[in-house]
């Protein structure tokens, strides 16, 4: 198990009049190796839960465990926690500083203490993960375009060889083409080296195509868990929280609706296409 979060609970502004319930008695476990998407319309907590994940905010009640062992033990190391939990943040690019591309992805690497050899082949490394190849490395990042950007951030926490990867939101602001192309790579992190991904999203397409589960999460609770079809059959619950599904969600329900025997569970155009094609006998 590589994370186990209890009765999580979180206050701002505890004891004063601004006082605000963020997360309220969430319970969660995420598997190693698990691909899991977190959906939430804006102030549901999403991003409040994730930034409790690797110890950034401290949980007002709760406990989260890390293979195993409580965070918030006294002598924990949060900074190894860091290291192997690592978070994208939403418009990570305004994080980049360095005068080049490689530079800036080996400033984790080196921030860990490992060798100037080691650091230079993690970040080419972790370079190579998202797509940049050495043409790359002495380029400034802020001459680079949004989706490159992108994935020179993405290599910064992946140059620290973490377990666990979060994003927030990583194809904000990005063209349907970059945003294909950050998705596709995290896809093909996810499969080869097994690596656990968890996946703020508002693109219901995004998180039907490529997660294997689900969490919804709304005023501070999570109110569904589990696969996109599980889920998506709530459509009509996910917009009284300002949400939605998949478009194509929406087309097999007026397909229904007009006789038409078609699975109500798919949540993909390809899944669509294929059950089309057998409702024609070819």
């Amino acid at each position: 198990m590589a994370i186990k979060i209890e009765h999580l609970s979180y206050i701002y502004g505890q004891g004063t009049a601004f006082e605000q319930h963020a997360i309220k008695d969430v319970n969660l476990e995420i598997k190693n190796g698990e691909f899991i998407g977190l959906i939430g319309h804006t102030g549901s907590g999403k991003s409040t839960l994730i930034q409790h994940l690797n110890g950034l905010i401290r949980a007002t009640g709760g406990s989260i465990q890390y293979n195993g062992t409580n965070i918030y033990n006294e002598g924990y190391d949060l900074r190894g926690l860091r290291s192997h939990v690592g978070l994208v943040f939403q418009y990570p690019e305004h994080q980049l500083f360095e005068v080049d591309v490689l530079t800036d992805v080996c400033f984790g690497p080196k921030n860990q203490g490992l060798s100037k050899e080691e650091t230079i082949n993690r970040a080419k490394e972790a370079l190579a993960m998202v797509g940049l190849d050495e043409s790359y490395y002495k380029r400034s990042p802020f001459e680079l375009s949004g989706g490159q950007k992108r994935r020179v951030a993405i290599a910064g926490v992946l140059a620290m060889n973490p377990d666990v990867l979060i994003l927030d939101e990583p194809t904000a602001g990005l063209d349907p083409k970059g945003r294909d192309e950050i998705l596709d790579q995290i896809e093909r992190l996810h499969k080869e080296r097994n690596m656990t991904v968890l996946l703020v999203s508002h693109s219901m397409e995004d998180v039907a195509r490529y997660v294997d589960r689900i969490l919804v999460m709304n005023q501070g609770e999570k109110v569904f868990d589990g696969t996109p079809k599980d889920v998506f059959i709530h459509y009509k619950e996910l917009e009284d929280m300002g949400l939605a599904a998949p478009q194509i969600t929406y087309v097999v329900h007026t397909l229904r609706s007009h006789g038409i025997p078609i699975d109500d569970t798919i949540t993909t155009i390809d899944e669509a296409r294929d059950e089309i094609l057998r409702l024609l006998g070819k």
